[in-house]
């Protein structure tokens, strides 16, 4: 099981973040949701990315915002010290990645929905 946050989660059943805690779930994954909605995803309550919540042992951050939306970020996604990066399309960002990888983070620009359907999440 690869713990994994959803940043960009929000409860709105009809958008791709969903969408991912949903197949997650289906594959014995625990997520957990934060973005700047108030909520729930699938019965968790969304964390506000505004608190910076502290997170232990993320194995995987899957990324749901656009790039100009991250920048202010970097620092709290980087200090989840999470094993990887997923950069979802729309997502993809050279400065993040170079930031992540300089820290031993591995980054894929890859779809988090389709990693799970074919088996290589």
């Amino acid at each position: 099981m690869k713990r994994t946050v959803i940043i960009g989660s929000n409860p709105k059943t009809n958008n791709y973040a969903f969408t991912a805690a949903n197949r997650l779930q289906d594959h014995g994954h625990e997520f957990i949701p934060v973005g700047i909605s108030e909520g729930e995803v699938l019965g968790k309550s969304i964390l506000n990315i505004n608190d910076r919540p502290e997170i232990e042992a993320v194995d995987t951050v899957t990324l749901y915002i656009n790039p100009q939306r991250q920048i202010e970020w970097y620092d709290y996604i980087l200090s989840l010290k999470p094993k990887r990066i997923i950069f979802n399309p729309g997502t993809e960002n050279q400065e993040l990645k170079k930031l992540a990888e300089g820290q031993g983070i591995i980054c894929e620009e890859a779809c988090t929905l389709v990693m799970l359907s074919v088996g290589n999440f």
